[in-house]
């Protein structure tokens, strides 16, 4: 049975200033007397501008403290913007803060992904501890939440893995006390914690699905993302012009799409909205009046065709070395050490002698991969490619996208098409 509870997840777009956390704020007032689970992503660019406090620490540049400095001033800025000069908030990011240079003042000792799990995530708790702040400044029954102490994960840092069952039981211990006393409880997306107390993150993106997470256990009576698009679009106006917005979609929808790369919602979040029927609200934080996108059970909708690019992509052609046969043996060594660097393949092809496959440019993950795969196999790589998928394709449509490219690679499945394709180089006669 659905409790009274909602779940909202705002990204870092909808929290990166100080007129971005006030809009936030007065979208909460609408929703005043409702209890709302509110998951919090790092303000605007802090995660990339803290991936470069950790290349430069792992790579002894020598600047890992000024990088962490600016990001620092970019958050008490904000602070200064919602609070004035005086405020608790102060001492409570400088304490934030102090968690990521106690691990830059020593040498490193500890993996790249734990080292980076453990300053990446300071994002986070830092625009938890402000917007937390800023609601109870504005007169609203607020708590914090500290997701690292309800989320548990193993230790696979960077990717952490959820423990379901040690979830459960935390989240049933912690939670509905919160909302005895308070309305809106805020937590952060993106990050959990070990059972030895070390922080991990969910995957890059992974806020969606700290929310999907939060929202089973809670067993809540929604789920929404506030959005800086109108809802999910038929491809990204970016890159496309008369786009649409689809009214409503269903959880199988969700899923094909996310899975090639839609960058709306997080692939891993709508399987445990699924199992329990929780709907998923995709709105506007800019419209906070419109209506959205809501994802939901089986729908009769007949969908238009839906278009998702998937920039830096890379082809590896894998053939064996006396061109035998590529047999179950070989793609079994294969997977296994696809998983082992934690790749994810996007597609492949087996031929008789060769296997391809197409994957997203990750490169210390693939310098990492190459060089195993090349003990056994004869290895052609092709990159700075894109992965062009089509959901509800047509020929037209297929002609159009495809003009102007040479195809490298495409499939065709269950109303999905797929290709790998790079620019023509443009010829100019002399």
């Amino acid at each position: 049975m659905k409790n009274a509870t909602k779940v909202f997840k705002f990204g870092g777009a909808s929290v990166k200033d100080a007129d971005a956390i006030r809009n936030v704020a007065n979208i909460l007032k609408d929703y005043s007397q409702e209890k709302i689970m509110i998951i919090v992503s790092a303000m605007g660019k802090t995660t990339n501008a803290l991936e470069k406090v950790v290349q430069a620490y792992s790579k002894k540049t020598g600047d890992a403290f000024a990088l962490l400095e600016k990001v620092k001033q970019e958050h008490y800025q904000v602070a200064m913007d919602l609070f004035g000069e005086e405020h608790a908030i102060f001492s409570l990011l400088n304490d934030t803060f102090v968690e990521i240079e106690w691990v830059i003042e020593d040498d490193q000792q500890d993996g790249y992904d734990y080292i980076y799990d453990q300053i990446v995530s300071i994002g986070e708790m830092a625009s938890t501890r402000i917007l937390a702040a800023f609601l109870a400044h504005e007169g609203q029954s607020v708590t914090w939440l500290d997701a690292r102490d309800v989320i548990r994960t193993d230790d696979t840092f960077r990717e952490g893995r959820v423990d379901w069952g040690i979830t459960s039981s935390l989240c049933q211990q912690k939670i509905p006390g919160l909302f005895e006393n308070n309305n809106l409880v805020v937590t952060q997306g993106f990050i959990g914690g070990t059972q030895e107390n070390f922080t991990t993150t969910l995957g890059r993106e992974g806020s969606d699905y700290s929310a999907a997470i939060l929202a089973y256990q809670l067993n809540a009576q929604s789920l929404s993302i506030w959005k800086d698009v109108p809802g999910i679009l038929t491809g990204d106006p970016r890159l496309f012009e008369n786009v649409q917005k689809i009214d409503r979609l269903s959880y199988k929808e969700a899923i094909e799409m996310t899975y090639y790369g839609a960058k709306v919602i997080h692939p891993k979040t709508i399987k445990p909205l699924e199992n329990k029927n929780i709907p998923l609200f995709v709105k506007s934080f800019i419209d906070p009046a419109g209506e959205g996108t809501l994802i939901s059970t089986d729908v009769n909708v007949t969908y238009p065709p839906v278009v998702v690019v998937e920039p830096n992509q890379v082809l590896l052609h894998i053939s064996t070395r006396d061109f035998s046969f590529v047999t179950e043996r070989h793609l079994g060594f294969l997977f296994q050490q696809f998983d082992k660097y934690r790749i994810k393949i996007n597609m492949m092809q087996n031929m008789a002698i060769s296997f391809t496959v197409c994957v997203t440019e990750r490169s210390e993950r693939l310098a990492q991969l190459i060089p195993e795969l090349e003990k056994d196999f004869k290895l052609v790589v092709d990159r700075n490619l894109e992965l062009i998928t089509i959901r509800h394709y047509t020929k037209d449509f297929v002609d159009t996208l495809s003009a102007g490219k040479i195809i490298l690679f495409e499939e065709y499945i269950r109303g999905t098409m797929s290709m790998v394709v790079k620019e023509i180089p443009k010829m100019i006669r002399k």
